[in-house]
């Protein structure tokens, strides 16, 4: 049972990891892997705008998308991609990244290969994992603009789609606990959480939604 709330509090961490930004033209789009094929549609449809003009999806797997996507996040992508109406020709496969800092080190090392020159991105994730995203990304590829993106739908949109409200409040717990926790350590720059949202984020943890939290 989620109380109300708990509900409210996961609004308040979902209005606070969208970045806002607007998309615009840029050298390349990324689709970061994860269990939301919406990641795929967004990006195919950044690019059908003509936004980009080549996308670089990125992922192995993990234990959320092992069953349901089992040739790998990233290919599952692309073929989903490819059905709404991208040239296969346009995509590049990254089949190996397990984590975000690999998502951006791995496609940048892929596009270097290829030989496209990158001085902006169009950077698809979840709805809840765009700011996290930016400021792994801001940190890895610092000479790079980047651009947030991700599906346009409000949070109960997103339960709905996904079907399972545990499952988002506990990703958006753990993607709360990233940006405290990561930038001490290295892996993205600093971003600001007010004390409302760390309020909020305490209360979730202290009701149960513990799942995505790391040690």
């Amino acid at each position: 049972m989620i109380t109300t709330r708990s509900w409210a509090d996961a609004r308040r961490l979902w209005d606070h990891h969208l970045m806002h930004h607007t998309p615009r033209p840029c050298s390349v789009i990324v689709g970061l892997g994860s269990h939301d094929l919406g990641v795929a549609d967004a990006a195919a449809g950044l690019y059908l705008r003509g936004l980009a003009p080549v996308i670089v999806f990125t992922g192995s797997t993990s234990p959320t998308t092992r069953e349901r996507m089992p040739r790998g996040e990233a290919v599952h992508y692309r073929d989903r991609a490819v059905e709404l109406g991208v040239p296969e020709s346009a995509v590049l496969i990254e089949p190996r990244a397990r984590n975000t800092g690999e998502n951006i080190r791995f496609s940048r090392a892929l596009l270097d290969s290829a030989g496209v020159e990158v001085d902006s991105v169009l950077l698809v994730s979840k709805p809840y994992e765009e700011r996290r995203a930016y400021a792994t990304a801001r940190k890895l590829w610092p000479e790079a603009d980047i651009v947030s993106a991700s599906n346009p739908m409000t949070f109960e949109e997103y339960v709905a789609s996904i079907g399972d409200g545990r499952m988002v409040i506990d990703m958006l717990v753990g993607a709360t606990q990233r940006l405290l926790a990561y930038p001490a350590q290295g892996f993205m720059i600093e971003q600001p959480v007010p004390d409302r949202i760390s309020a909020a984020y305490e209360r979730l943890v202290g009701d149960g939604f513990t799942r995505r939290l790391i040690p």
